[in-house]
């Protein structure tokens, strides 16, 4: 893995060497070379190694997605502040299975850093809801499903949505039988 700002010395490079290609009349080289430029422009923007990882959580094999973020020694250094973001969101999902607390510290670190896409923000809020109602923070846990809700244009998450909200509703409906001892006392005078 090269460094943010290695790929774009050689991206400078192979771009200077293309102008050159293009002073000899060598054109076709010249496009070449612009378009091999490209290459690190890109990797500078979409870290190779976050990639490979998405490819690897797309099947569900964690472990590899696990070894393909740990070649990244100094996130940092080596990624943009959205590839950081990234970085986090993506072991935030790993670590949801097992431990709920870095996943969290995972979340929001991803989410402080910022996401590109909607959809991304969307899952790390909804992963973030899911924590806070198992920690019995409801209120929390509520304005991130909304939250989440707002950001799922696609309709994408919606059957997770729908299941979170369903145990929400679940897990409050028998406090509230209970915890209304008055009302329910009231309740039975007035029947009599």
């Amino acid at each position: 893995m090269y460094n943010k700002i290695i790929k774009l010395i050689i991206a400078a490079g192979i771009i200077a060497f293309a102008i050159y290609q293009f002073t000899e009349g060598e054109i076709g080289n010249g496009i070449a070379l612009i378009f091999l430029s490209l290459i690190f422009i890109f990797l500078y923007f979409k870290n190779e190694f976050i990639l490979l990882a998405f490819l690897k959580l797309r099947k569900q094999d964690f472990e590899g997605a696990k070894n393909w973020l740990n070649k990244i020694k100094n996130p940092e250094a080596a990624l943009v502040t959205k590839q950081q973001g990234y970085y986090n969101y993506l072991h935030g999902i790993m670590v949801s299975q097992d431990n709920m607390n870095e996943a969290e510290k995972y979340f929001k670190k991803a989410l402080s850093l910022g996401l590109s896409m909607d959809h991304d923000i969307a899952m790390a809020k909804l992963n973030l809801a899911g924590i806070a109602f198992s920690k019995r923070r409801k209120q929390e846990a509520q304005k991130l499903l909304t939250e989440a809700q707002k950001l799922d244009k696609q309709g994408m998450l919606t059957e997770q949505i729908k299941m979170m909200k369903q145990n929400m509703k679940q897990a409050v409906g028998p406090t509230q039988h209970y915890g209304g001892g008055a009302s329910v006392r009231a309740q039975k005078r007035r029947g009599r």
